[in-house]
């Protein structure tokens, strides 16, 4: 009698020690879908509040931002467009003042940055730039 409850947990480990069982394999494949299905959910809601997101819909305004410039960490100089003027503001955290007014007008168009380096070394090399 002894000796086979000796043999029945040997067994048992034997058996046990040889092969994962099915629990291992089947808490993986949930563990996977179920994180693929919270970030499907994330993904869904990000667009269904872009979708409805008030800032996306196109609403005429008489107030137009119409370029901004950093200046500082927090501060920023701001075109502002009302009806047939401009308004530049200088905003900061807590505080916006009115810089300048002018009359609407075309924007002049940027074109590429000077670069005097750029320059200087087709000078030397002798190319276009010259």
């Amino acid at each position: 009698m002894l000796s086979l409850a000796a043999a029945i947990p040997a067994a048992a480990a034997q058996s046990t020690a040889t092969a994962p069982g099915p629990g291992v394999t089947s808490g993986l494949l949930q563990a996977t879908l179920g994180l693929a299905i919270v970030l499907a959910l994330i993904w869904g809601a990000a667009w269904i509040v872009r979708r409805i997101s008030p800032a996306t819909r196109t609403v005429s305004s008489a107030i137009k931002v119409v370029a901004t410039q950093n200046v500082g960490p927090r501060e920023r100089v701001v075109l502002v467009e009302i009806g047939s003027q401009w308004l530049v503001v200088g905003v900061a955290p807590g505080r916006v003042n009115a810089l300048h007014t002018c009359p609407k007008s075309v924007l002049p168009a940027d074109g590429p940055a000077p670069n005097p380096f750029g320059r200087l070394l087709a000078r030397a090399k002798g190319g276009p730039g010259a």
